[in-house]
């Protein structure tokens, strides 16, 4: 998975109820602006209905050339078609998804606020490392607390792309992608958005693109 200066990565609220109503609303996102990767993330559901959402979304992705990444689970990615697994600390190894998704599946891995932490999953060979939270989120209790500079750090001694993450929205996106993220995952900041995910998207890609411009001069 590799990043263009900075691009945007669309996680799902945590409960999808309506899947083929919600594959609406995501088409209608992706159609107003870039978007690299929609991560399926949801939270107390069983596999049938992981399988159910993957299945309604993951063809509205791949029409957008959009990949998509499974939370938490590599053998159901692997076995739903999912491009890849994400993986948090307390989650599969980062051996044992790689062994699950093979040599082109993406892998990539929380790493919290911690560089230590990321250097090791980038020497292990991880796709993409994604530290955060960098604002507070409703989405996700954070318990790390991750600051901008990390970003910058990370981009001057690290080739293997960073995520930032946890309460990113369009007021706040400009300054991370400035700082050197390569993708911002967003989640709440589209689904929640007042004037619709379409809308959220244009916003979130207008001001990465005022951040890349500013961290280019």
């Amino acid at each position: 998975m590799t990043a263009s200066a900075c691009r945007l990565y669309l996680i799902t609220p945590p409960r999808i109820d309506d899947p083929a109503a919600f594959g609406e609303a995501l088409k209608a996102a992706l159609d107003a602006g870039d978007v690299a990767v929609l991560q399926i993330r949801l939270k107390d559901v069983d596999d049938a209905g992981i399988a159910e959402v993957v299945r309604a979304l993951l063809p509205v992705a791949h029409a957008h050339d959009v990949a998509v990444i499974l939370n938490d689970r590599p053998d159901l990615a692997v076995r739903l078609g999912c491009d890849g697994v994400h993986i948090g600390q307390d989650d599969a190894s980062y051996a044992e998804a790689r062994r699950i998704m093979g040599s082109n599946g993406v892998v990539g891995v929380t790493c919290h606020d911690s560089r230590h932490l990321a250097m090791e999953a980038a020497e292990a060979g991880a796709d993409y490392v994604a530290f955060g939270a960098f604002f507070p989120t409703a989405t996700k209790a954070p318990l790390y607390h991750a600051e901008p500079e990390l970003l910058t750090v990370w981009q001057e001694v690290m080739q293997t792309p960073c995520v930032a993450i946890g309460g990113i929205t369009a007021a706040n996106a400009r300054g991370l992608a400035a700082a050197g993220a390569d993708f911002l995952a967003v989640s709440a900041g589209v689904w929640a958005h007042p004037e619709g995910p379409a809308e959220a998207v244009r916003a979130l890609n207008a001001e990465i693109a005022e951040g890349v411009k500013a961290r280019r001069t």
